[in-house]
């Protein structure tokens, strides 16, 4: 997939079920590794990223077998059962596997090192190695531990009440980890509340977690049950196929058994705000997560205001949803973003840079972008930055092109979601290349 040809689309129809959410694929992975028996994960997520977390628990130590295309059993070993690994600890271009390790990994009994590719050594790690320094952790690396390698020596660690600068995640799961560990409580609050699947999951196995406003905070724990879990749709790749469906004039599609977590559902609010036709149906629950059925319909976009608190729900979608403003009506602002800047690219300039090439009206903000909307795109040749989701989403902007659009550097598309031009051939009446 090092280069993709996208057609202009007939109307999308169908019916498509997704890949399980990257996010919980994840935390799954990791929580049956740290359980003390036998765990099934069924539907987890396909892509490099989640591949190379549970790669890491397989040098150390924790038994795996791959059941099914989508389909695993992991043998747990016990919060203290893992084993000094005999090599540096890869994680590719994940950067949810590295910093959600190395709050584990401080509180282990042995040495490690882990390192990613050569972008995922650029991205900033000291976001989590302070906080973890404070707690007690022995974390050497590149500019006093900014960027990986990281050299990371197990200590006892002490519970801390600390205060994140940005909501994340990945910063706040990191330390819930290394606090599974700590000695006393460990708080961590947030700006504004981020994605809460480590502390759903950790509440389902009975972990006692305490939540209050934007605040978190975890006690150590004796043992980690095991489960078995079914990972729902990811929400992040229905994005794609939601901005696709709403721009192509005729569309109706329905996303089968999708995660919902309101900390993730900032994308459909967005598009509603637009004048997006979303609705959800089958509203469910498994192992503690939302899940429903998404149906979108094809709508006449208008420019909206993205920015304050939707933007921790709809980070990782805002690349689609640029895709969303070059087709809707009016000046679309994105504000309060800066978080875009250390992805995989820098996602503001990456995004107006390929927006340009496509005839569409992109302006750099320091913390966001002004996208104007046109009735269409051009299509040329555009580059994916070597990031998965600006890959994805020039894809889908190609379906609304007036001449092919050709999206350069599609590799990068394995990191997450591989099935991901399979999917949109069985919506496309007219299959892209």
């Amino acid at each position: 997939m090092n280069a993709l040809t996208i057609k202009k689309a007939a109307p999308l129809r169908g019916n498509i079920t997704l890949p399980g959410d990257k996010s919980i694929s994840h935390r799954a992975i990791i929580f049956s590794c740290l359980s003390s028996g036998k765990c099934r994960i069924t539907n987890i997520c396909s892509g490099e990223d989640a591949s190379r977390t549970l790669e890491i628990f397989k040098h150390m130590g924790v038994e795996a077998e791959q059941t099914g295309p989508y389909d695993h059993v992991i043998y747990g070993k016990g919060l203290k059962g893992l084993t000094e690994p005999a090599s540096v600890l890869y994680t590719g271009n994940s950067g949810t596997t590295t910093r959600l390790m190395t709050g584990l990994l401080s509180a282990q009994r042995f040495f490690t090192v882990l390192s990613g590719d050569s972008s995922l050594n650029t991205r900033p790690m000291k976001r989590v190695v302070e906080p973890l320094r404070l707690m007690g952790a022995t974390i050497c690396g590149r500019s006093d531990g900014n960027f990986a390698p990281l050299a990371i020596t197990g200590s006892q660690l002490r519970g801390i009440d600390y205060s994140l600068t940005v909501a994340s995640a990945q910063i706040k799961s990191c330390l819930m980890l290394a606090g599974l560990y700590a000695e006393g409580m460990t708080t961590i609050t947030e700006p504004a509340q981020s994605r809460d699947h480590t502390e759903r999951m950790l509440e389902h196995l009975g972990v006692p977690v305490t939540r209050k406003a934007a605040s978190v905070s975890i006690a150590s724990a004796a043992e980690i049950r095991p489960e078995q879990y079914e990972i729902p749709g990811d929400i992040s790749s229905a994005a794609f196929y939601m901005v696709a469906a709403l721009i192509v004039p005729g569309s109706e599609i329905r996303l089968k058994g999708i995660g919902v977590n309101p900390t993730r559902t900032g994308c459909i609010d967005i598009l509603k705000k637009m004048g997006g036709s979303i609705e959800l149906e089958n509203q469910r629950s498994m192992y503690g997560e939302p899940v429903a059925d998404i149906i979108v319909r094809s709508s006449r976009l208008k420019a909206t205001a993205i920015g304050g608190d939707l933007i921790p729900r709809a980070i990782d979608e805002i690349p689609i949803l640029a895709i969303a403003a070059a087709c809707a009506e009016g000046a679309t602002v994105v504000s309060d973003a800066a978080e875009l800047r250390i992805k995989e690219s820098d996602r503001i300039a990456t995004m107006c840079s390929e927006l340009k090439k496509c005839g569409i009206s992109a302006r750099e903000q320091k913390d966001g972008m002004i996208i104007t909307g046109a009735e269409s795109l051009s299509g040329g040749i555009c580059q994916s930055h070597g990031d998965h989701r600006i890959a994805m989403s020039l894809a889908i902007a190609g379906l609304m092109a007036k001449t092919e659009l050709t999206v350069e550097d599609c590799e990068c598309i394995n990191t997450s979601f591989p099935e991901f031009m399979i999917k949109l051939g069985q919506l496309t009446a007219k299959k892209s290349h």
